[in-house]
Formats: structure tokens, sequence, C-alpha cells
């Protein structure tokens, strides 16, 4: 393994403008492969319930006002996903990603063959129990392991990747009148990858900074003791920071939500596209969406995380009310585009900021609460859009609504601080370990926003 790190990783699986803009060692090189990989199929997964949702929708009878509050059901798992991911602090973060591949994958399989509405979200809630967990898991890694001056690069890339998930699902959803079993059969596809992707993760190595970590929770005798109280000794250190966060989150989720979950149903029933239309539109506007996420990502790390990430955040918000005022011709596809761009790069850039500006002990809780409010948001953004639907009998306006609450993201985020250019311990130094099993703060440890 030490060989490997000192080798230059090559990155030619990406395209050369998607490429690091530094040199960097194999090893950063295979975590980021392996990561990535695993998060494009597992962004296929998520998605296809947002694109076939017209078919899903027929065949298991699921009223037109359900539909929000279905994907609100969905991220019940959101909580459990977020007790799962505490584990990552104390066991580690590769036996979890390699736990919640293999889960993920088995219950995508699982949910092609659901009959009826019931076992179709239970099984949903089960996918992404593990879904959502991989996903935060997969930032953490990243930001533990890449080199400091390419971390915005790093998530930008990651966040793209996984929307190139989404592009392959609408690739595969263009035929999904002729695939045998229709809808079931992209939901079983996307499990049997994820499935052989599990196999090749186990050589994903443990993250070096979880590594020492490991060693000194060794030397206390105890790892769930020394870190059960995580959450609390989290709130003592850090809570404006924490509060910060969590605010950016759960009102960008809260408004964005019902905007990028509902896509393709707008398409269908408000814009009468046809599944190939609403391909072609994924496909196209999602690769330039992609190829400006990586280009966010380059840039945050030149002009700052805070200042690309605002900027994200308004585009989006604007664009999507644009999307979906009733608008149509060209104007509508254009205005999704830009609408997709803010959303990808937001997502990935806030997902990012979240594991970065908090020390090694706290990682994977932070990502587990950011996840959570994010996905809690979404949640009662699509539940009352269901509601909104009863008040004005369309969903253009029920979605457009929710994002009101835009603007009191966009001012948590200048609450935060700018972890552009510094090392993870440059931001928040890891706290002191005391011989006694507790934690005392270590030297830099801050406590201010």
């Amino acid at each position: 393994m030490t060989e490997m790190s000192e080798r230059p990783g090559r990155f030619l699986w990406l395209p050369p403008g998607a490429r690091p803009p530094v040199p960097l060692p194999r090893r950063q090189e295979l975590v980021f492969l392996l990561v990535g990989t695993t998060l494009l199929f597992s962004g296929y997964d998520l998605n296809v319930y947002g694109l076939a949702l017209p078919q899903i929708q027929k065949d298991l009878h699921i009223p037109e006002n359900m539909i929000g509050a279905t994907v609100s059901l969905f991220r019940i798992a959101a909580l459990p996903a977020l007790l799962l991911a505490l584990t990552a602090d104390i066991f580690g973060r590769r036996r979890l990603l390699l736990f919640t591949v293999f889960g993920e994958a088995l219950l995508t399989v699982a949910s092609s063959f659901a009959q009826d509405y019931n076992q179709f979200v239970l099984l949903q809630v089960l996918t992404r129990i593990f879904g959502y967990c991989e996903e935060l898991l997969c930032f953490v890694v990243i930001a533990e392991e890449v080199d400091e001056r390419v971390r915005g690069w790093a998530s930008g890339t990651l966040g793209a990747m996984g929307a190139t998930g989404a592009g392959l699902a609408s690739l595969a959803f263009a035929a999904v009148t002729i695939l045998p079993y229709g809808w079931r059969a992209l939901y079983f596809i996307g499990g049997a990858v994820l499935l052989i992707l599990a196999y090749y993760r186990r050589w994903l190595p443990e993250t070096k900074r979880f590594e020492i970590r490991k060693r000194e929770l060794a030397a206390l005798g105890s790892k769930t003791r020394a870190t059960a109280d995580a959450v609390t000794r989290l709130l003592r250190e850090f809570p404006g920071r924490l509060t910060a966060l969590v605010v950016a989150v759960f009102c960008f989720g809260f408004g964005i939500g019902p905007a990028t979950v509902l896509m393709s149903k707008y398409m269908q029933s408000s814009l009468h596209y046809a599944p190939f239309q609403v391909t072609m539109t994924y496909v196209g506007g999602g690769l330039l969406s992609v190829a400006g996420s990586i280009a966010a990502g380059r840039l945050s790390d030149r002009l700052g995380r805070k200042r690309v990430l605002f900027s994200c955040v308004l585009l989006s918000g604007l664009f999507f009310a644009l999307f979906y005022s009733g608008i149509n011709g060209w104007e509508a596809p254009a205005s999704w585009i830009f609408a997709l761009f803010g959303f990808l790069s937001a997502d990935a850039l806030m997902a990012g900021v979240a594991v970065e500006i908090f020390p090694t002990a706290y990682r994977a809780t932070v990502g587990g609460i950011r996840y959570f409010f994010s996905v809690v948001g979404g949640a009662i953004g699509l539940a009352l859009e269901s509601v909104f639907y009863d008040w004005f009998s369309a969903h253009g306006p029920a979605i457009s609504l929710p994002l009101a609450l835009i603007p009191i993201s966009l001012i948590a985020i200048l609450c935060l601080p700018e972890p552009a250019r510094r090392t993870l311990e440059e931001i928040s130094a890891e706290p002191s370990l005391s011989p006694f099993g507790g934690e005392g703060q270590g030297v830099g440890v801050s406590t201010s926003p």
C-alpha cells in the first residue's frame, strides 16, 4: 500500500476536463474510483422512482395526491441512516461502506418484485437506509483522503458521478415501454450492478485519518464508551457551526426536494413529454450540468467554497421557480438545465463542506446529521406539496411554493467557516482523548461557528 501511495495516479477513467488539477497519488485515485463508481450506481437506483413515477403509479394504483407523500414515506429512512452512520465514527468508514453497498444492492433487486404499494414502500425505505448512509460516507472518505488543494474538485466530481448515475437511469428509462416487466427491470438492473461493485469494494482501504483515530480509541479499551456521547460533545464544542449547517441543509432540502423528485412527473403530466423526450432532456441537460458541477468544485478551490455554494443555491432556487411557473417551449428545458446545474453543484459542495468543517471524531456523525436534516426537509416539502396540490389542483405552483425557504438557506451558508485551501486539522483540530475514557478539548479545537 505504501508503494502504491507513492505512485502518481493517472485518472484515465475520467474525461480530460474532469481530472484533478494537481497530481494525486495512486492511493487517492483508487479510493476515488471505488467510492465514485458505487455512488454512480447508487444514484441510478435512487432516481428510478422519480423517472418511472407514472408507470409505477399506474401499476401500484398510487393516487395523484399521494405522489409527494409517498416520497416522504421513503425519507423515513433518514433517521435509521443517521443512527447507522454514527457507527462509522466507532468502527470505521470502510467496514460500514462494505455493509451498506451490499444491503442497498439486495433491497434494490427486491424492489423489482414488490407486489403492491405497501411492499414497495417498505422495500424502498429499507433500500434508502443503506443508500443514504452510503452516500454521506462517500463524502466523508473523500474529505479525509484527498489533498486539501482539490477537495472542492473532489466534492464536485463525486456529485457529478452520482448525477451521472441518474443520467444512466434516464437512458434505461427511455426503454421502459419495451423492457420486460417495465419499471421493475430498471430496479433489477441497478441492484445487480451494485452487487458486482460490492465485490470490488473490498479493495477500499480505511482512511488514514480514521486509522490514527482508531489507535487512539484502542488505547482507551472501549470505542463505544469513547464515542457514545459524540452528539453531546459536538453540540458543546461547535454549537454555532452545527446550527448554521442544519438550517442551511434543511431549508435547501425543503425547497429543492419537491422540485427535483417530481421533475420527470411534471415533464410528462404537465408539459406532456413522452418518455424518450424526458430522456433526451435528462441526458443533454444532465451532461452540461455534470460538467458544470465539476467546474464549480474546481472554482470553489480557487474562489472559496462558501462563495460558490451561495451562488449555486441561489441559481437553483431561481431557475426551478421559473421551470415550474408554467412556461413551455425552449424556455422550459433551458431553465431546467440551469436549475439542475445549480442543484447538483450546491448539493455536492454542501455535502463536502459539512464534513470538512468538523474533526475526524465527529465527521461521520455530522455527515449523518447533514443528510438527515436535508432528507427530512425534503420529505416535509414533498408532504406539503401534496397539500398544496389539493389547493391549486396543479403540480407547478405546489412545487414552487416550498422554494420560498431558499433565502434562509443562503443566510445560514454565510455563517459557516471557509474550508477552501486549508487542511482539515487547520479548520478544526482533533479533540484530545483523556486517559480516563472521556474526551477533553484538544489544542486548537474551535468552539466558534
